[in-house]
Formats: C-alpha cells, sequence, structure tokens
C-alpha cells in the first residue's frame, strides 16, 4: 500500500488544531496529505487549497471509499472521535485520534477493541508526553532518583477562557474543562508516574459563572464555530486513587474567580520531588544538604508546534516501522475511565470505583 515509502496520510475535521497536525505532517519527506474531511465542505476546500491536499470530502465514508490511505489524523468535534475512529480503522487504515479519546470510556472501549480486532494502530494525542522536559523527568524518575511516587498535584486553572461553540456543548464534547484540559495533565501525571492502575476518584464539578463573553478588554482562543452556549462545568477538582497506593490531585477550569491563570505539576516522591510545569526542577538532598537542581534545557524544544512534530513523526514511524506506539488507545481508554469516575462522583456526592 505504502509507495517508495511514503505514507498516505487523510484529515478528518478541519478546524484549529488541525492546522497543527498538517504543519507537522508538512515537514515530514515520507508523508504525502492525500485527503481533507471536514461536516462543513467549504471550509474543508479552503483548507485543502491553502495546504496543497487534492482530495476534498464531507463524508469520511466517502473518502475511505475512493482513496488509499495509510494514516488519519482525526481532529473533530469529541462526539466524533469514536464514529470517525472505528471507520478508519475497519477500512484498514492507522489513526491518530485527538483527546480525549471519546465522550466516555464505553466509547473508548470500542475503538481500543476495533483497533484490536483489525491490527491496526490506534494512538491518542497526548501531545505533552513529547515535551523534551516531560521525557528528560521520565528518564529521572525511571532511574529512580524521585523513590516511589506516592503523591502529585497539577492544575490547569484560567480566569476567563471558555473557548465557547462545540467546547461547550455537551453533546458535543462530552463536558467542559475537566475532559478538555484535565485529560492532558491527568495524562501527564498518570505517565510519569508509571501508569498504575486507578481504582478510585471522588471529585466535584462547579457551573456558576458560564462563558464570560461578556468580558471585554481581553481576547483569549475561541473555537472556530464560536457561540455563547455552555452547559458544562466551570471548573473541576478531583482525587484520583491509584493501586500502588499514589494519589492525584487536580484542579481544572475554563473560568473561575482567581488573579493569574496557572498551569503547575507537581510530584512528590520518597528520595527527591518535582515539578514539570511551571518550569522543570528536582528538589532533593545531597550529602546531608536539601538541593535544588535544573536542566538547561531550550524551552523552544517543548513548545506545541515542537511537541506536535515530535508526535506526527513518531505516528509515521510506527506506521512504517512498526515501533512500539508511545500513547497507545489502550492510554486513551484508562484516562476515560478516571475522567467518567470524575464526573460521575461529581454527580453523586459519593467517590466511584474505577473497575
Amino acid at each position: 500500500m505504502m509507495s517508495e515509502n511514503r505514507v498516505k496520510i487523510g484529515i478528518i475535521g478541519v478546524g484549529s488544531i488541525s492546522h497543527v497536525h498538517i504543519q507537522a505532517y508538512k515537514q515530514l519527506p515520507n508523508v504525502e496529505l492525500v485527503a481533507a474531511c471536514d461536516i462543513n465542505a467549504e471550509r474543508a476546500e479552503k483548507v485543502a487549497k491553502q495546504y496543497g491536499i487534492p482530495h476534498v470530502y464531507a463524508d469520511y465514508n466517502e473518502m475511505f471509499k475512493e482513496v488509499e490511505l495509510d494514516g488519519v489524523s482525526v481532529c473533530t468535534w469529541n462526539n466524533g472521535h469514536a464514529p470517525a475512529t472505528i471507520a478508519a480503522l475497519k477500512a484498514g487504515v492507522n489513526v491518530l485520534c485527538e483527546k480525549p479519546l471519546a465522550l466516555n470510556a464505553q466509547e473508548a472501549q470500542a475503538m481500543v477493541d476495533t483497533a484490536e480486532n483489525t491490527g491496526k494502530l490506534l494512538m491518542v494525542g497526548f501531545v505533552r508526553r513529547f515535551g523534551e522536559n516531560a521525557q528528560f523527568l521520565k528518564s529521572i524518575i525511571e532511574q529512580g532518583e524521585l523513590g516511589k511516587i506516592y503523591y502529585a498535584k497539577t492544575g490547569c486553572i484560567r480566569r476567563c477562557g471558555n473557548p465557547g461553540g462545540w467546547f461547550s456543548d455537551k453533546k458535543r464534547s462530552g463536558g467542559g474543562p475537566l475532559i478538555d484540559l484535565g485529560v492532558h495533565i491527568i495524562d501527564l501525571v498518570w505517565f510519569l508516574m508509571g501508569k498504575p492502575k486507578a481504582v478510585s476518584a471522588v471529585g466535584s464539578t462547579f457551573n456558576y459563572i458560564g462563558s464570560r463573553s461578556h468580558i471585554k478588554g481581553i481576547s483569549w482562543y475561541k473555537s472556530a464555530d464560536y457561540s455563547e452556549y455552555n452547559d458544562v462545568e466551570d471548573s473541576a477538582v478531583a482525587m484520583v486513587k491509584f493501586d500502588n497506593g499514589a494519589t492525584v490531585f487536580v484542579e481544572t477550569s475554563w473560568t473561575q474567580n482567581i488573579k493569574n491563570d496557572q498551569l503547575y505539576l507537581e510530584l512528590y516522591g520518597s528520595k527527591a520531588g518535582a515539578t514539570l510545569e511551571p518550569e522543570l526542577q528536582i528538589m532533593g538532598e545531597k550529602d546531608g544538604y536539601l538541593v535544588d537542581w535544573a536542566p538547561k534545557m531550550d524551552a523552544s524544544k517543548s513548545s506545541v508546534q515542537v511537541m506536535f512534530n515530535r508526535e506526527i513523526a513518531h505516528f509515521v514511524d510506527c506506521i512504517l516501522n512498526g515501533t512500539p506506539c508511545l500513547s497507545p488507545g489502550a492510554d486513551g481508554l484508562e484516562i476515560m475511565k478516571i475522567l467518567d469516575a470524575i464526573y460521575k462522583s461529581a454527580e453523586t456526592g459519593k467517590e466511584v470505583a474505577i473497575r
């Protein structure tokens, strides 16, 4: 299927995030961008023209019938992830699906099962795993420098940053900042800790503020199909427990009455602690003294586009060479189980077991 080791790629969903994918594919000499697909045919035409993509579709089923593809990036609304991914896998096409993997764990399970049954690759877009800072910290942890990691806390909180449009429409997104931002930071902590099995979660979600679309004087990222409609949470807090005794605290928001937006990720081990955000640092001891140290690292190597470039180069490498995938669909399923449990706990007011 792969002519002269050139991987033929299609893009499903050509909204904001697809541009970062396309630019990453464009940098790879062994990739051919063959088709663009979007339910908004006009938008698909425009993006295809912009990047010189020859085939345009409004229906991915048509695309799979008519063009030969080795892989697709699924960049649709969250409610499109499962159907598009399953259709691609059944058509014999490898999939890189944006995070979160699906609307819920049930959908995610169906996606993972289809990948297993078809023998095709399902990779989930946990792009933060590909940052140089995360990979360095992961190697330090694997060398035992932190000892046993027993507690971690992480947060991504915004004062005014509801993207609106499909993001804040629960039918299409599955939820608000927890499923949008929380998915990244929960995955990053879990990945760094060595992917222990989550056993339970307790959490709360709050919805008292809404879209904040009336706010003047500042601008923030807004969805390509922006509208003020909002039926998802403003913010969420949770605690997740793991089978190795570790506990993770997480908080996330789109709209919250705080002074400044914050992104933090802190790990606490028996030998040393570490922060990945807002900066990478290790806090330990040496020769009877408390010592803090940090590697010198070019921040641009952990920029968003560079992380996507690495992620997509890895996806192509997996397709071409059968390289073991760094973020397989099964990991996306585990994170969906955690997110489902947090939402269920918020609804019921009780701790929820994770099977």
